[in-house]
């Protein structure tokens, strides 16, 4: 007679399935790290900015609290501690602050591009006169007298090495002319939060 158990091995196939449908301990370690690494973003942001990104309390309070410990190993216990709560965090919850914290990078990225483009332009200035004709002719408010004066200044700091004085300062002058619409953009911000705090 043939032994029914031959060949059986003690479980069936689904309980194989059900073992393999969770993560390995090496996925979720890298889970655990993502998000630790994600907590320790928000920590370096500044508070404000964390006081916008939507979270629960608890996990926001945990992060704030973090940023205010000076000391090394009360800090480090603390990131320890914001990991943990990280971890409690639903995935849709976990997208929407990476999204914030991406849209930040986002900004400061678009910041930095528009440096560039501002030095670009003071390289033009000093490279070339008609630069000059074309930036009066685009903003006439500016004074001609000042920014021939700082261009001239300008070129002879690259001549000697002397100190960029002049340099920076038509820098300064390129940069004002972005900033109203910066501004603007800044007030409005400032108006959204403050109609968000008189709801609250």
């Amino acid at each position: 007679m043939p032994n029914s158990n031959r060949g059986a091995v003690g479980f069936s196939s689904n309980e194989f399935e059900q073992e393999y449908d969770r993560p390995s301990k090496s996925e979720l370690k890298r889970q655990m790290t993502a998000l630790q690494k994600l907590g320790e973003e928000l920590v370096a942001e500044p508070r404000d900015r964390v006081k916008r990104v939507p979270m629960p309390e608890d996990v926001r309070d945990a992060i704030l609290e973090c940023q205010q410990i000076k000391d090394h190993e009360g800090r480090r216990r603390q990131m320890q501690y914001v990991g943990k709560k990280m971890r409690t965090l639903e995935e849709d919850e976990i997208a929407a602050i990476q999204k914030m914290l991406d849209s930040w990078k986002g900004a400061s990225k678009a910041e930095t591009a528009n440096l560039h483009a501002i030095e670009r332009r003071r390289d033009k200035l000093l490279a070339d006169d008609k630069a000059l004709t074309q930036l009066l002719a685009d903003h006439p408010q500016l004074d001609a007298q000042q920014l021939r004066t700082l261009i001239r200044n300008a070129r002879k700091e690259q001549a000697e090495n002397k100190p960029p004085k002049a340099y920076r300062e038509i820098f300064q002058i390129l940069k004002q002319l972005q900033a109203p619409a910066a501004t603007k953009a800044d007030d409005e911000d400032k108006e959204d939060d403050t109609d968000d705090d008189e709801q609250s």
